[in-house]
C-alpha cells in the first residue's frame, strides 16, 4: 500500500509527459514549416532576380538591334572598336516619325564668309600637326555608306538604365549667370568656358587643342567641346553641342573621343551623344562619331588640335558640322529645335568634367591637360580662332567675350587676343590639388 502514491506520481508524470509532446512536435513542425517557406522565398526571389537579368539581356539585345544597322562592310578599329559601313539611308536618324519621307541634304547650300586665314604661319615651335581616327589605319568606308561604331552589349549595361544610355543628364550646361555656391555641386558637373550672349547667332567655330585627361572614375568624364545654345537654362534649353571627350562610362576605355550632342529639352528626353538616337543625319563616308582620335598632344612636346564648326545653313535652315578643313560630317534637321529652329542666344567654348566627389573630396579627373592656363603653349590646353557665324553667314570675332568657372581653384580660364591665334583662350586644370580639397 505504500507503493501506491509513488505509483500515482510516476503516472501522472507520464500524462504531463504525453501531454507535453504534441506541443513540442507542433512547435517542431511550425520551425521546419517557417525554414521551408524562407527557403521556398528565397529561390523564388533568385528567380525573380534571374527574370529580371532576363528581362533586361532581351531589352539590351533589341536596344542593339534598334542601334547596329545592317552594314555592307565592317572595319576593326586597332583599339578594339567595330566601325560598321552602313547605307546612308539606314542609318539611326531614320528611326525619326518626321523623317520617315526625309530627302537626305547632301551638302550645304552655303558655307559661311571668312574662315579665318589660318595659312598664317605661327612659330616653329607652335605650328600643329594633323588628326585623323584610329579606325583609318584598317580601310575605310565606301561612297553612299557613312561610318558607325558599333554599339556592345557591355556599353548599355554599364548606363544607369536603358532609357538613358548615350544620353546626358539634366543640368549639364554652363550657366555663367548663375554664381550661386549652394549649386556648384548640386549635379556635379563643373566647367572652365569662355562665352558670348546677347545677340543672335548661326553658328560657331574654334581649333580645339587634344588631349587625354585622365578620369578618377568611371562614372566621371572630361569633355572639351563648342555648345550652340538657345533658350533659358530651365526646361526648355536647346543645345548643339561638338568636341572631344574621355568617358569610361559611355565608350569602356580611357581614349580620346570625337564626339556630338544635341538636345531641345536641356537633357531630359530628347537627344543623344553621337548617333545614338535618331535625329542628327550624318552624310560623310570618312568619319565616325564616337571613335578614336590620334595622335594626342603630350607635355611640353607635340601639339595636335581640331577644327570644329558649326553652322545654320540660311536656305534650307539646317545646322551643319564639319571637322578639319576638309569634312563636312552632317546636318542636325531645323525641326528637332524650337530656339534653334530660328538662331542661337548664346555660345560657349570650354571644358566640362563630373566630379562625383569620391571619398568626400575633389575628383582628381583632369580637365585639358590637367593644367592651369598659366603654365601656356605645350602645357596647358587652349581654344584659338575662336569665331561666331552672323546674320549675314559671316564668320567674325566674338565681341564682348566673357569667362566663366565655378571653382577657378580646381579648373580655370584665361582669355586672350593676337595676330596668329585670334581670340583664343587657355583652360583646364588638376581638379583635387591642395588649393582643391
Amino acid at each position: 500500500m505504500a507503493a501506491a502514491p509513488c505509483a500515482l506520481s510516476s503516472s501522472r508524470r507520464r500524462r504531463r509527459r504525453l501531454a507535453v509532446l504534441p506541443a513540442v512536435m507542433a512547435a517542431a513542425l511550425l520551425l521546419l514549416a517557417c525554414c521551408a517557406e524562407g527557403a521556398a522565398a528565397g529561390s523564388g526571389g533568385r528567380g525573380l532576380t534571374r527574370r529580371r537579368q532576363l528581362l533586361r539581356q532581351r531589352q539590351v539585345q533589341y536596344h542593339l538591334k534598334r542601334l547596329n544597322k545592317a552594314p555592307l562592310a565592317s572595319i576593326e578599329s586597332p583599339d578594339g572598336d567595330i566601325i560598321d559601313c552602313v547605307p546612308i539611308s539606314s542609318q539611326p536618324a531614320f528611326d525619326h516619325p518626321l523623317l520617315k519621307n526625309h530627302t537626305i541634304q547632301t551638302r550645304p547650300a552655303y558655307h559661311p564668309e571668312g574662315l579665318y586665314d589660318e595659312s598664317k604661319v605661327a612659330s616653329q615651335k607652335q605650328r600643329t600637326q594633323t588628326i585623323t581616327q584610329m579606325w583609318h589605319q584598317n580601310g575605310l568606308c565606301q561612297e553612299n555608306t557613312i561610318p558607325i561604331r558599333r554599339t556592345k552589349k557591355e556599353d548599355v549595361f554599364r548606363a544607369s538604365s536603358i532609357r538613358r544610355y548615350g544620353k546626358k543628364t539634366h543640368l549639364s550646361t554652363p550657366n555663367p549667370s548663375s554664381v550661386d555656391p549652394a549649386m556648384l555641386n548640386e549635379n556635379g558637373h563643373q566647367h572652365a568656358i569662355a562665352y558670348v550672349e546677347g545677340d543672335k547667332y548661326y553658328g560657331a567655330k574654334a581649333t580645339i587643342n587634344v588631349w587625354q585627361p585622365s578620369i578618377q572614375q568611371g562614372n566621371e568624364f572630361s569633355l572639351s567641346q563648342l555648345w550652340i545654345l538657345g533658350g533659358s537654362f530651365g526646361q526648355d534649353l536647346n543645345s548643339i553641342e561638338a568636341g572631344w571627350q574621355v568617358s569610361p562610362d559611355l565608350y569602356g576605355d580611357n581614349n580620346t573621343r570625337l564626339f556630338t550632342y544635341w538636345t531641345s529639352d536641356a537633357y531630359q528626353a530628347t537627344g543623344c551623344y553621337n548617333l545614338l538616337c535618331s535625329g542628327f543625319i550624318q552624310t560623310n563616308n570618312q568619319i565616325a562619331m564616337g571613335a578614336s582620335i590620334f595622335p594626342i598632344s603630350n607635355y611640353g612636346g607635340s601639339q595636335y588640335d581640331i577644327n570644329i564648326l558649326v553652322w545654320k545653313d540660311p536656305k534650307e535652315g539646317n545646322w551643319w558640322l564639319q571637322f578639319g578643313n576638309d569634312y563636312v560630317l552632317g546636318y542636325w534637321p531645323s525641326f528637332l529645335f524650337s530656339y534653334l529652329a530660328d538662331s542661337a542666344s548664346m555660345i560657349e567654348w570650354g571644358g566640362e568634367v563630373v566630379n562625383t566627389e569620391p571619398d568626400g573630396s575633389h575628383t582628381s579627373t583632369q580637365m585639358g591637360s590637367g593644367h592651369f592656363p598659366e603654365e601656356g603653349f605645350g602645357k596647358s590646353s587652349y581654344f584659338k580662332n575662336i569665331q561666331v557665324v552672323d546674320s549675314s553667314n559671316n564668320l567674325k570675332a566674338p565681341r564682348g567675350i566673357g569667362s566663366f568657372t565655378e571653382q577657378s581653384n580646381c579648373y580655370d580660364v584665361q582669355n586672350g587676343n593676337n595676330g596668329d591665334w585670334g581670340t583664343y583662350f587657355y583652360y583646364g586644370g588638376p581638379g583635387k590639388n591642395p588649393n582643391c580639397p
